[in-house]
């Protein structure tokens, strides 16, 4: 039924293995979508799921079959916790993005796991998700899904720029909204941190002690996939044949490697807010705590940086994907073909009644 107001719970699970993102979200539509985070969390990954689903790119697909339905049922139980916890009474739908196990959107491939129709049964409530399959069906990217969300609840901003495992950037161009990723964050930061038994470099500090080594900064700068044009996105496999190898190569100290690296990610951040002569950028992300590399981002670009509260900071995906799933039940279109490549704008998702 089409109506004005919805409750929702959105889920999401980066790419940085922070946990998986749950919030209880009111949205309201007068003219412009409006919102209201009621409740929010974050789970954190136990150690088996966190390297089971590091290694997901190494299982074929029969294992990975296996661990979609368990991944399914262990995220149903981290939502009917987040529901008996906060006594949440009304729900119109759970939104859900899954985690993503295979992205290869130029093979025709994308997979995300924890999208089984079994969510519904167990949670006795209607479930939107598995966003990406029919932009790539369409031959878009499937990638990246959250513009819509910041057209339609953060269209004040010039920018909005989303620090997770990758970097991800929305604009206004020529009066469509267009999107990408912009180059891999905390999938590697925290990769290299956790050598030295860290889970993060917190605020950047390590970074911070390191010491830049040039010929590393250029050959990460020469990436072929920097100068291609958008459509484009990132996935983990990338990384691992691209940055990995190329860091490994220089057996650099951590600390200079984070240095080297935050820069790299400092320089390709500002070149394309650059673009613009000036502007606001609205920056999201667990990457908005590593204090240097916004001090870096400044250094390298003058527009007007804005970070809104931690709640936002912390769970605008889960927020957004929330809308998606909303826009899906309106059956409004929730996926641009101006930021996938897609044949068309269209609503994507799938609903599974309980």
């Amino acid at each position: 039924m089409i109506k004005n107001k919805y409750s929702v719970i959105g889920v999401m699970s980066g790419t940085s293995l922070d946990g998986v993102d749950v919030i209880y979200v009111q949205f309201e539509l007068d003219k412009i979508w409006h919102f209201e985070i009621i409740h929010s969390e974050t789970v954190a990954y136990n150690s088996s799921w966190e390297k089971t689903l590091r290694n997901l790119v190494t299982y074929d697909t029969a294992e990975l079959q296996h661990i979609d339905k368990d991944y399914t049922d262990y995220l149903s139980s981290v939502i009917k916790d987040f529901i008996n916890k906060n006594n949440i009474k009304t729900i119109d739908a759970i939104s859900s993005h899954g985690h993503t196990a295979l992205h290869k959107p130029e093979r025709g491939i994308t997979y995300q796991i924890g999208n089984m129709p079994t969510m519904a049964k167990s949670l006795s409530e209607t479930v939107v998700c598995d966003f990406r399959v029919q932009d790539v069906e369409l031959g878009g990217q499937g990638a990246p899904l959250v513009p819509i969300g910041d057209k339609l609840l953060f269209s004040k901003y010039d920018f909005c720029l989303n620090l997770g495992g990758f970097a991800n950037i929305s604009t206004e161009l020529n009066n469509k909204r267009i999107a990408y990723d912009v180059c891999p964050v905390n999938i590697v930061l925290n990769h290299y941190a956790k050598l030295i038994g860290f889970n993060y470099d917190d605020g950047g500090k390590i970074a911070a002690t390191g010491s830049l080594n040039d010929e590393l900064l250029d050959k990460l700068n020469s990436l072929i996939f920097y100068k291609e044009n958008y459509p484009k996105s990132l996935g983990l496999e990338w990384v691992n044949e691209h940055i990995f190898p190329l860091i490994d190569a220089f057996q650099l100290e951590t600390k200079d490697i984070l240095r080297t690296f935050v820069e790299h990610i400092a320089i390709q951040l500002a070149r394309e807010i650059n673009k613009k002569e000036q502007g606001s950028v609205l920056i999201t992300g667990g990457g908005v705590y590593n204090n240097y590399l916004i001090t870096r981002l400044k250094q390298y670009s003058k527009h007007k940086i804005i970070i809104p509260s931690n709640t936002v900071v912390e769970f605008k995906e889960a927020l957004i994907f929330g809308l998606l799933g909303v826009l899906k039940l309106r059956d409004e279109i929730n996926c641009l073909q101006s930021v996938t490549g897609a044949t068309k704008d269209h609503s994507s998702g799938k609903i599974y009644l309980p």
